[in-house]
């Protein structure tokens, strides 16, 4: 999936559950719906050179695609913040679950072999359809939560 899907569906599962909009939480889930693809250098995370070292040896969607990465992280951030750590996990295992729809999947429990995949294609007209269908929905929270302020 594209990052702009991600985002979309990232804000509105913040919205349809109603979390206290505070900016630092927002900011971490934001920010971690992005890292699962520092692993690619087409990502906007990944283009960066800095990066490149990591892409060459996890290669993309593999260690940061998968649950027990994510398990791995949110641990000491369990004991750190709590804000933060239902921030990123809130954030980071979204993206990973959206990616079990695309085609190319995911590898959930690498580096075991088992994969999730889906049936939409990163740029398609589905995908196309579903980022619109969440940004109207993003829309409607957004007026909805500013008209009631």
């Amino acid at each position: 999936m594209l990052i702009k899907t991600h985002l979309v569906i990232t804000i509105f599962l913040i919205m349809i559950l109603n979390f206290q909009l505070n900016f630092l939480f927002v900011f971490i889930v934001i920010f971690s719906t992005f890292l699962p693809d520092i692993d690619s250098r087409f990502s906007k995370l990944g283009k960066r050179k800095i990066f490149r070292p990591l892409q060459f040896f996890a290669g993309h969607r593999k260690i940061f695609h998968s649950f027990i990465f994510l398990g791995l992280i949110c641990l000491p951030l369990f004991f750190i913040s709590k804000n933060i750590f239902y921030g990123f996990f809130i954030g980071y295992g979204l993206h990973l679950f959206v990616d079990c729809f695309s085609v190319m999947g995911i590898k959930p429990f690498y580096p075991f072999e088992y994969k999730i995949k889906g049936f939409i294609r990163t740029g398609s007209f589905l995908e196309s359809v579903l980022f619109y269908g969440f940004l109207l929905g993003d829309m409607f929270f957004f007026t909805n939560y500013f008209l009631n302020i």
